[in-house]
């Protein structure tokens, strides 16, 4: 299939009322207000593909922008690929459910995370925490440097309540997934999660919202999820 072709279906896929809910999580025009399992048909017909996904992302259309990253083949992306994707994710369900989970299937995916973390950049700080989350919640613990892990809950602590509202969310993930997914900073980071208590996250037009790392490690410990790993970074 080619580019006008996938524009076209995802447009026929497109339903109102799921483009009035992305909108009112941050997505702007143009949409189509595609919902993710519609695209998994198209998906399945297309596989990968690296030039069609980084056409239908340069389009600035929400559902093409997020179809690109099912559809990308991150192994070929380049450091330079990212940066671009992640300089156009204009709100965090591109920056942190399609660049940073794209991401977090690459051999360079620490490297760049580490970067976008220490950029001041509101959602590059989002993207890169997330990052984190999905390669902490995926990949073999020996692939992490424990004293590395521990100084970025360290970070995490410091900086949380002094940071923009969506780095606030990903960071309180990242508190979350290393006391769930990575055992050898689990005792620090569930005691991490208890010194830095409620946060509030402001959201527009919409209530404040508080995010309770601990309360929701115990949940998951009380279900044997210790240690839990997804077999598949995308689903």
């Amino acid at each position: 299939m080619d580019f006008e072709m996938v524009m076209q279906e995802l447009e026929t896929l497109g339903k109102e009322r799921t483009k009035k809910t992305y909108i009112s999580n941050g997505a702007h025009e143009p949409l189509f207000g595609v919902a993710t399992g519609a695209m998994k048909p198209l998906s399945k017909k297309i596989k990968k593909n690296q030039p069609l996904a980084d056409q239908l992302y340069a389009t600035g259309n929400y559902d093409a922008m997020y179809f690109a990253g099912v559809i990308a083949d991150p192994m070929i992306m380049t450091e330079a690929d990212f940066e671009r994707w992640i300089d156009t994710a204009y709100f965090y369900m591109l920056s942190d459910y399609v660049v940073a989970v794209t991401l977090a299937e690459t051999d360079i995916a620490q490297e760049v995370a580490d970067k976008w973390i220490a950029s001041g950049e509101e959602l590059k700080m989002s993207a890169g925490w997330s990052c984190y989350c999905w390669l902490l919640g995926n990949r073999p613990d020996t692939e992490f440097s424990a004293s590395k892990i521990s100084d970025m809950l360290d970070l995490v602590k410091n900086t949380i309540l002094d940071s923009p509202d969506r780095t606030k969310s990903a960071m309180n993930n990242f508190v979350y997934t290393v006391a769930i997914s990575y055992i050898p900073q689990h005792d620090k980071a569930v005691e991490t999660a208890m010194e830095i208590g409620p946060i509030e996250i402001k959201r527009e037009k919409k209530k404040n919202g508080i995010l309770h790392a601990s309360q929701n490690i115990q949940k998951d410990l009380d279900r044997g999820l210790k240690g839990f790993k997804r077999k598949h970074v995308r689903c």
